[in-house]
């Protein structure tokens, strides 16, 4: 079964930050997959939802929201793929993305951390890089503002607009994924909009 993976803290002070974005994008999924009902498995909120392909079949997937915090979200990653038995190539991580534009998003296979936490820890728990990934663009901080207060800041005016519009962008990333396979949505996700 394929196993989708929103990156977030858990708790109401880390709601609708830039860091939750992964968070932000299964939330989206879920409302638009029927998903009612969670779940706490293998240390994350876990639901059901069906996803209609592009071929008009309908196909259950896992969407899933780590509860540990982003540094340690390996450890419910890792146990989420053996427990729906998803190979780490089939897995689907969504995150926050620094280096990518405030609206936008890419998707790629494999590579490195790039200093994201979450993504560090999962490739460490997996003991492999091999996995799909939905880079949802936050930016840089302006001016002198550390990364840390940035992405843990709650987006404001025209910056909540590219924030939602990522979030957006993201989830049907994640449906094109699903359906058409990464060629294609990178064909129609990586290019400049």
């Amino acid at each position: 079964m394929r196993v989708v993976v929103g990156l977030g803290n858990p708790g109401e002070e880390y709601a609708h930050t830039r860091h939750n974005a992964g968070f932000e994008v299964v939330d989206l999924l879920a409302d638009e997959w029927g998903v009612t009902y969670w779940k706490n498995t293998c240390g994350a909120l876990v639901g059901r939802g069906k996803m209609r392909r592009s071929d008009g079949a309908v196909e259950e997937v896992v969407l899933a929201k780590p509860q540990s915090f982003m540094n340690l979200s390996g450890g419910p990653v890792s146990r989420l793929c053996r427990e729906f038995e998803c190979p780490a190539e089939e897995l689907v991580v969504i995150h926050d993305e620094l280096d990518i534009d405030p609206g936008t998003v890419r998707v790629k296979k494999g590579g490195g951390h790039a200093g994201h936490n979450g993504l560090r820890s999962i490739i460490d728990k997996l003991g492999t890089r091999d996995f799909l990934r939905v880079r949802t663009g936050i930016g840089r901080p302006p001016g002198r503002m550390s990364v840390v207060d940035f992405v843990l800041a709650v987006p404001k005016k025209d910056a909540a607009d590219d924030f939602a519009q990522a979030c957006r962008l993201a989830a049907e990333a994640v449906e094109s994924l699903l359906s058409k396979g990464i060629s294609r949505t990178q064909e129609e996700f990586n290019r400049a909009r």
